[in-house]
């Protein structure tokens, strides 16, 4: 039996899921009405106080080992909406507030409005899409119905891509079109699956779903169009096309933005709608779809990595491999007793790889866009000196490697050796060998990168720029985070479990 909010171990009431919405969107709105240099000092203000709220919703869902739960006006599903937080939902919104409080942090030296005018529009207008990211992302993983996820999508849709092209220059607004039409493809296809889902079941509510779905041929056609409308905009291969013009132009800020945090909203509604809405549905011929569309972007993300001469388009083709990893889990979630995906450890590795590359990814761009603005370029082949330059940058930059590789002690490694051992233990062994090569890969194009960083220049590089410390200082704390989080996770990595369906746990 549900209770109310459709959840029977959920505590109803929390008003701090509220509050984790409704915040950044207030200062969205102060924002706009008070206007120019004002954007960045709510910004700012805003930054800690949402860290702090994820931390309550963190340690409320963790410690007291169920989940949370809201129903918005008192409505109860069908008719109403519930906002609910499960282990997932606090784990991912923990860390979108960490990534996104480094990001602010590192923004401010790009994105201060100068001392003699009351408003400039790039400083203006990141300041609002930071938060109304946030706001976005947060409804994505508290959203307990299909239809307040999609409309979260939208709103994550056209907060990112300005990011793209806050520079103006036709490039970066060809990039953001190509960027608005995978994006808007995308959620068509989404739509018209919850359209099916509803003329089918007459609910949206992923609880009462959950309950009442079955095999036929309208919901499978529901779930294919679906995923198929998230993986264009998560950009699993081969629907990536729009993610490394759209990184590679934008501001740096924004890339760690885009490549840590957007991409993750999407893959978060994929495992929603894969682990609680239809476990069943996909079966075997599914789950071996999506990996090998994650084993197909792994090669050839990689390949192409290894093949740029511009260091942001190395990042950014890092993380179209970087994704393939993330959907990896699912045919080694896949029961073949049940029939159905279950929520065992290879959930927890996936959403582990997917916090461990948000740190490392964010900390890489960042440090890409420092080296960018001290040298005037990211030629790849003239980046020797740097390492003396800016000594924290670059290690900021190799640590974030050491996760993408998979090196102890990182988050890299945990989640990736969780997955190694779901292989096994299934038997699975060709997702274990893409994996190794993938790590062989990747330390190809890091060892690159840091060969050229580390090798002294034939002549004094002059820097174009004095970069701040703080700037070095929020990439490099990032960075440690990815290589930290394997110690802290081997510990309380099944809080993710928290108020998953007990009937979808494995041992």
């Amino acid at each position: 039996m549900l209770n109310a909010a459709g959840l029977p171990d959920a505590t109803t009431g929390s008003a701090s899921l509220v509050l984790s919405i409704v915040l950044p969107v207030a200062g969205v709105v102060l924002s706009l009405v008070l206007g120019g240099r004002q954007a960045e000092r709510i910004a700012l203000v805003l930054l800690p106080i949402g860290l702090a709220i994820a931390s309550v919703i963190f340690v409320q869902v963790t410690w007291g080992g169920h989940s949370l739960a809201y129903i918005v006006g008192d409505w109860a599903p069908p008719l109403g909406i519930v906002l609910r937080a499960d282990g997932l939902s606090a784990t991912m919104m923990m860390m979108t507030a960490v990534v996104i409080c480094a990001i602010g942090i590192f923004a401010v030296a790009d994105f201060r409005t100068p001392a003699d005018v009351f408003e400039a529009r790039a400083p203006f207008a990141f300041w609002i899409l930071l938060l109304a990211i946030w706001s976005a992302m947060n409804i994505v993983f508290v959203g307990g119905d299909l239809f307040t996820l999609y409309v979260a999508l939208e709103l994550l849709t056209f907060a990112a891509v300005p990011l793209v092209s806050l520079d103006g220059r036709a490039e970066t607004l060809q990039a953001a079109l190509r960027y608005l039409l995978f994006a808007i493809l995308g959620s068509v296809f989404y739509l018209v699956g919850a359209v099916l889902l509803y003329g089918t079941y007459g609910t949206l509510d992923i609880a009462m779903l959950s309950e009442r779905v079955h095999a036929d041929p309208a919901t499978i056609a529901a779930a294919a169009l679906m995923t198929a409308g998230l993986l264009a905009k998560t950009a699993l291969f081969p629907l990536h096309l729009w993610l490394p013009p759209a990184h590679a132009g934008a501001p740096a800020a924004a890339s760690a933005v885009l490549s840590a945090l957007v991409v993750k909203g999407s893959f978060f509604l994929v495992v929603r709608l894969w682990f609680d809405v239809m476990p069943g549905i996909p079966g075997a011929a599914g789950t071996q779809v999506l990996g090998a569309l994650g084993a197909a972007a792994i090669v050839f993300g990689n390949v192409l990595a290894l093949r740029q001469q511009r260091l942001k388009l190395l990042v950014a083709y890092s993380t179209v491999a970087q994704i393939g990893y993330l959907f990896l889990m699912f045919p080694l979630a896949f029961n073949t007793a049940s029939s159905a995906l279950q929520s065992g450890s290879a959930l927890t590795a996936g959403i582990l790889q997917a916090i461990s590359h948000a740190t490392a990814k964010g900390a890489m761009f960042m440090s890409a866009g420092l080296m960018y603005a001290a040298l005037g370029h990211d030629r790849i082949a003239g980046l020797a000196g740097i390492g003396r330059l800016l000594p924290m940058t670059v290690f900021a930059f190799a640590l974030g490697g050491v996760s993408l590789i998979g090196l102890p002690p990182s988050g890299g490694f945990l989640a990736k050796w969780l997955l190694l051992d779901a292989a096994v233990v299934s038997g699975q062994w060709w997702w274990a060998a893409i994996m190794l090569a993938g790590g062989l890969l990747t330390s190809g194009y890091m060892f690159l990168v840091l060969s050229r960083a580390m090798t002294p220049a034939l002549e004094p590089v002059k820097l174009h720029a004095t970069i701040p410390q703080y700037q070095q200082a929020a990439a490099l704390a990032l960075a440690l985070c990815s290589l930290l989080l394997g110690l802290v996770a081997f510990s309380s990595f099944d809080a993710v479990q928290i108020g998953r369906p007990v009937a979808a746990q494995v041992g």
